[in-house]
């Protein structure tokens, strides 16, 4: 497995500079003969895209759309409403696409990019489908992102427990993407902007071989974004590697008095 290099970058701004340190990774897995996922990790924005519908369809949709987000992320003008013009274009690439026969073709698309707006900077997720951002703070791991996947609907109805989700039949089923519907908006979370958050975006390859708390163990062994990419993927594999598995780590250090949570 080749190295996978760590990235850098300095915002400068008037009251100090927000420090990243970024890597991304994605691979076939061992079951699959295909890698329908895609990745984009250009600073300001950090997004994993799992595709679906059939050898090609998911490849089409996937890379489609990342592609189409790619310019978004190389402008610096990132916000919802940029994002949901490169989708609604994915959307029109992936349905002319003479390859792309089938309706269930699609992808997630789910990430985070940095908001310095008008007001205080700040982070924003970004979620359709059921890739997710994870977010380390004060040593606790939370999943930011809401799954948009049937399992998800039971469990949230109560009619199903997490463990049950592990194993369930419709497991791999997800009730929002990009391609078959012209209207699909992501869900947003704002977040504040904290010294030493670590932001994981993975797609399910890696949430089915690592627990959540799996995660934050390669994590706090590995200070640096692309070990621990690295050290993730390997684990991923090691335990089955039965799915496309998709990783950015994304690592925030401020100098300064810049922060989104401080108090007048």
């Amino acid at each position: 497995m080749p190295d996978v290099l760590t990235r850098f970058h300095t915002v400068e701004l008037a009251a100090g500079s927000i420090d990243l340190a970024w890597a991304a990774a994605t691979d076939v897995g061992k079951r699959r003969e295909a890698n329908q996922d895609a990745v984009l990790a250009e600073y300001p924005l950090f997004i994993v895209a799992d595709g679906m519908g059939g050898h090609i369809g998911g490849e089409i949709a996937s890379t489609s759309t990342v592609d189409r987000l790619r310019p978004v992320a190389e402008s610096g003008e990132v916000s919802a409403k940029t994002i949901e013009k490169a989708l609604a274009r994915a959307v029109k690439d992936i349905a002319s696409h003479p390859e792309t026969t089938d309706d269930g073709t699609g992808t997630t698309v789910t990430g985070v990019y940095l908001d310095l707006g008008h007001d205080e900077p700040h982070w924003v997720t970004l979620n359709i489908g059921d890739s997710r951002v994870y977010l380390v703070r004060d040593g606790e791991i939370g999943q930011v992102t809401t799954d948009h996947s049937v399992v998800q609907e039971l469990i949230a109805a109560g009619r199903l427990s997490p463990e049950e989700a592990e194993n369930h039949p419709y497991g791999n089923v997800i009730t929002r993407a990009v391609g078959p519907s012209d209207s699909v908006k992501p869900d947003y979370v704002r977040l504040d902007l904290v010294d030493g958050d670590r932001f994981v975006i993975c797609s399910d390859g890696l949430t089915k071989e690592l627990t959540d708390y799996g995660i934050q163990h390669f994590l706090a062994e590995h200070a640096d974004p692309g070990e621990a990419v690295s050290a993730m993927l390997e684990a991923a594999l090691n335990n089955g590697g039965r799915d496309n598995v998709s990783i950015v780590v994304i690592n925030v250090a401020l100098r300064g008095t810049v922060s989104s949570t401080d108090e007048d």
